[in-house]
C-alpha cells in the first residue's frame, strides 16, 4: 500500500512536496499543495493543521515554486466550532495575501456543503485570494453557481467523489456529466475564473471546444488533475498552451488519504489501479 500511495502522494514532509512541485514546474505545470489530514477532534489539532498550512505557504514563497494552497476546513476545526475554523482560515489567508498567493477551499461531503459556502461568503468580505470547489453531482449546484456569480467567485468545478444520497445528488453518471458541462458553460459565460478539475477526456475536449467557439481567453480558466494521474494528458495540454495545475497532497496522513479516496466510491479503485500500471 505504501508503494501504491507513493504514486499519488508527494511525500510526508514539506521539503518533499516542494521538490515534487519543482519537478512539475520544470515541464510547465503549476500546482496546488494540500497538507493531508481532514478530521480533527480538538482545538489543538486544528491549530496545528492551520500552522502546517502557513508553513506550506512560507515554503512556497521561500522556494519560489509556482503553487497555490488547497485545504479542507474540517482539518481547521469546522466540526468543533465555526468560529475556530474561520479564525484559522483568516490566519492562513492573511499569510497567503502577504505572499500574493491564493487558497482554495476543498468541498467535502454534502453535510458540510452549506456551512462551507457560508464561510466562503464571509471570508470574501475581507479576502479576494480565496476560492472554493463546486460539485456537479449535487442537485443544488446550478443555483449555487448563479448565487456565487455576484462574488465573481474563482471556482474549481468537479464532478464530485463522495457517495451521496439520491435525495441530494444525481445517481447516474450521464446526468452528472451533463450537469458538469452545464456549470462549466455557466461559469465561463459569466466571465469568472474556472478551474476544470477532471481526468475525463470527453469533458476536457468539451471545454476546449466551448472556449474556442465562444472566444474565451485561456487566461480565464485552467485544467486541474491529481498528482500521479493522467500524466501524459497533463503534459500534452501544456504543449497545447493550456494552463495545467496539479493537485499535490503530502503529509503523514498519506494512508488515510489513499484509503479514503478508494473507499468513497468503488469506481475509484479501478481508476487508481489503471493509473498505477500506466
Amino acid at each position: 500500500l505504501r508503494f501504491g500511495a507513493a504514486r499519488f502522494v508527494a511525500g510526508e514532509t514539506i521539503k518533499q512536496s516542494i521538490d515534487a512541485v519543482s519537478g512539475l514546474n520544470k515541464d510547465g505545470r503549476i500546482a496546488t499543495l494540500d497538507h493531508l489530514g481532514e478530521f480533527v477532534f480538538s482545538e489543538e489539532e486544528a491549530t496545528l493543521s492551520a500552522d502546517m498550512c502557513i508553513q506550506t505557504l512560507d515554503a512556497i514563497a521561500s522556494s519560489g515554486v509556482q503553487s497555490n494552497l488547497s485545504l479542507k476546513m474540517t482539518s481547521l476545526g469546522l466540526d468543533i466550532s465555526k468560529e475556530l475554523c474561520v479564525n484559522n482560515m483568516k490566519r492562513i489567508l492573511n499569510r497567503a495575501r502577504k505572499y500574493g498567493n491564493f487558497v482554495r477551499i476543498d468541498m467535502e461531503d454534502y453535510a458540510h456543503c452549506q456551512v462551507s459556502l457560508d464561510i466562503y461568503r464571509e471570508l470574501r468580505e475581507e479576502f479576494d485570494n480565496v476560492g472554493i470547489v463546486i460539485q456537479a453531482y449535487l442537485f443544488r449546484t446550478e443555483q449555487d453557481i448563479q448565487d456565487l456569480s455576484a462574488l465573481s467567485a474563482n471556482l474549481r468545478l468537479v464532478k464530485g467523489a463522495y457517495k451521496e444520497s439520491p435525495q441530494v445528488a444525481f445517481p447516474e453518471k450521464k446526468d452528472v456529466d451533463e450537469n458538469y458541462k452545464k456549470i462549466i458553460q455557466m461559469h465561463l459565460k459569466n466571465g469568472h475564473y474556472s478551474a476544470i478539475a477532471s481526468h475525463d477526456e470527453a469533458i476536457i475536449n468539451f471545454t476546449k471546444q466551448f472556449v474556442s467557439e465562444n472566444g474565451i481567453s485561456r487566461d480565464q480558466f485552467e485544467f486541474q488533475m491529481l498528482y500521479g494521474i493522467c500524466e501524459e494528458m497533463q503534459k500534452q495540454l501544456v504543449k497545447e498552451g493550456y494552463r495545467v495545475r496539479v493537485y499535490v497532497p503530502y503529509g503523514v496522513d498519506w494512508f488515510g488519504y489513499f484509503m479514503r479516496r478508494l473507499a468513497e466510491r468503488p469506481a475509484n479503485v479501478w481508476f487508481v489501479l489503471k493509473n498505477m500500471f500506466k
